[in-house]
């Protein structure tokens, strides 16, 4: 009998149709060679199938493959002896498909390669790496190397694979049966213990993943600004990098008193300048830490048109990161609450220009330039303000244009028109003790946060800072410069109504956490941020011939948006968002 020759493992032309028998060329002893491939192949495929180390030659379909329909599921609870078995896998994957002549493809060893990968347990890794455990590239090319010997095993089952490379034809034509017999040996009971398996290590994979989803879901910023920091000793700096924190046209809720550029202003560096503590920082506003401390709880801002500027501010700065669908806003009276349903949250303004009760507190007609007080009347204004979680107050503008206040003996209810004069600074203390009871018997300091803000500036005569050819505040456009440290500036503050703020409330203090937030000498050097002539008078926006006439129609009062208002936001945002989170 002629010696059999041994065909080359990877010879191309092995796989022609019309290549030679070894046998010779009868026809008799082809068909013999056929049953003798047929056996021979059923043997070795049995063979195989029982060898786990060359298990996949079985599995894998000698036909076209479809890696479409080619399934690998994650197992997340295999083990070390797991992750050698599927690198040996994958190496008999490569020898088989050099052995039908089709290289692999990028896509079909990046999928095994991730399969490979994926199979290691979760658990196991983070083990690995909480000990610093890394396997050296030595020991996977020795395991490699141990894989690709005992897959392939001796020269004579090197022999065998070539065989079945010369088979490879005929076997292509009963692919589909190998594929039943495979399947029927692999049994029911097998593929519902490795279903099983499969569905525990997903249970198991979902059961260790939650408490890392809880735990970031509880994960709560705190701002690291110190309670020994001093805020307001800085300076300002111009920063057009991350300055302004909102642009105008992207909030709608402003309204024209404070839309400067949409009135005509042509300048905008105002919006851009940041206040600098000099011995610590001050946090840029962020939205959505705001709003996460805000979520389920009222902001309400109480005072005059000032503090409305200020809320103005705040509904601009927090509202970006909230859907159009999402927001609102609802005036009632004295009361406007701009609402934030995806954090339950409100930020509210009340109208109070003198805390306690006056006959300006109707918020629509209070041009009233006879103004009378009670000071010892607040209860009807302070049942709004009950239950709210963070209260900011303001009274300053509305008692500046005259130098004594009147004071009502009697009350409104009663029809009590008889009133005396006080000094400014005597009955702005007296409204200040009966705003200080009313904290100290209604606020729930374990809840509410109390805020005061000092007076806001005006800048009505040019010379104050040094220019005499200038009309108000018109056409400035750069802070007051030529300055260093902390000194206010002579612009017309009555600053013996800062001394009594200040002096009520640290004796508060004592009793209700309240922060006395000091805008004043800030804002003094901010003649460039009002509104001046690009703003409404009696509810009207300025005609171009009272724009022309700054003199007259400047409004040196308000503010801006965006612009000064957003750094005093910026001083409760760092206060709030750095206290200790509070859940009521």
């Amino acid at each position: 009998m002629m010696a059999r020759r041994k065909l080359p493992l990877l010879e191309a032309d092995s796989f022609g149709l019309k290549h030679s028998s070894p046998f010779g060329g009868n026809g008799r002893r082809s068909s013999k060679y056929s049953v003798f491939v047929v056996i021979s192949t059923v043997l070795l495929l049995f063979t195989f199938m029982y060898n786990e180390d060359v298990k996949t030659i079985a599995e894998h379909p000698f036909g076209s493959r479809d890696s479409s329909r080619t399934e690998f599921p994650i197992r997340h609870d295999i083990g070390h002896q797991q992750l050698k078995q599927a690198i040996k896998e994958d190496e008999v994957a490569i020898l088989i498909e050099k052995a039908e002549g089709k290289p692999a493809t990028e896509k079909d060893r990046a999928v095994m390669v991730d399969v490979v990968e994926s199979s290691v347990g979760k658990e196991e890794r983070n083990e690995e790496e909480s000990h610093g455990v890394k396997t050296p590239a030595i020991d996977r090319k020795q395991e490699l190397r141990e894989a690709k010997e005992h897959a392939i095993g001796d020269e004579g089952k090197k022999e065998e694979l070539g065989e079945v490379k010369a088979a490879a034809p005929a076997i292509e034509e009963e692919g589909r049966t190998l594929r039943e017999v495979n399947a029927s040996i692999m049994g029911k009971k097998e593929r519902k213990e490795e279903s099983s398996q499969v569905k525990a290590a997903n249970s198991s994979f979902h059961e260790v993943k939650a408490p890392a989803v809880e735990k970031t879901e509880r994960q709560r910023i705190v701002l690291d600004v110190p309670e020994s920091c001093d805020l307001f000793d800085g300076r300002w700096v111009y920063d057009d990098v991350n300055y302004p924190v909102y642009k105008e046209a992207e909030c709608g809720f402003m309204t024209e008193q404070v839309t400067c550029m949409r009135n005509g202003r042509r300048d905008d560096r105002f919006q851009k300048w940041r206040w600098q503590p000099k011995d610590c920082t001050l946090p840029r506003f962020d939205a959505k830490v705001m709003l996460d401390r805000l979520r389920g709880k009222r902001l309400m801002f109480v005072g005059d048109s000032l503090n409305r500027n200020q809320w103005e501010s705040m509904i601009c700065l927090v509202q970006s990161v909230v859907p159009w669908n999402k927001k609102s806003l609802t005036k009632n009276g004295s009361l406007s609450v701009f609402r934030l349903e995806e954090y339950n949250a409100t930020v509210e303004f009340y109208w109070a220009p003198f805390l306690v009760e006056s006959n300006s507190d109707d918020p629509k007609i209070h041009s009233i330039l006879n103004r009378i007080i009670m000071p010892k009347s607040i209860d009807k204004h302070g049942e709004n303000w009950k239950n709210v979680d963070y209260l900011v107050f303001n009274t300053y503008i509305w008692w500046m244009n005259t130098p004594t206040m009147k004071v009502l003996r009697g009350s409104f209810d009663e029809g009590s028109t008889e009133y005396d004069e006080v000094e400014r600074p005597l009955a702005y203390r007296r409204v200040l003790n009966t705003w200080a009871k009313w904290v100290q018997n209604n606020v729930n300091p374990n809840r509410t946060m109390v805020f005061f803000m000092s007076m806001s500036p005006n800048h009505i005569r040019s010379t104050d800072w040094g220019n005499p050819t200038g009309i108000k505040c018109a056409l400035e456009t750069e802070p007051v410069g030529n300055w260093s440290g902390w000194r206010p500036l002579e612009v017309g503050t009555d600053w013996r109504l800062f001394a009594v703020a200040e002096n009520v409330i640290g004796r508060l203090r004592r009793k209700v956490p309240a922060t006395f937030v000091k805008i004043t000498a800030m804002s003094e050097y901010r003649k460039d941020a009002h509104t001046s002539v690009h703003t409404l008078r009696q509810g009207k926006l300025l005609t171009a011939e009272q724009q022309a006439d700054p003199a007259h129609f400047s409004d040196c009062i308000h503010w801006c948006l965006p612009g000064l208002p957003d750094t005093w936001n910026e001083f409760l945002y760092a206060r709030i968002a750095s206290s200790s989170w509070n859940d009521h």
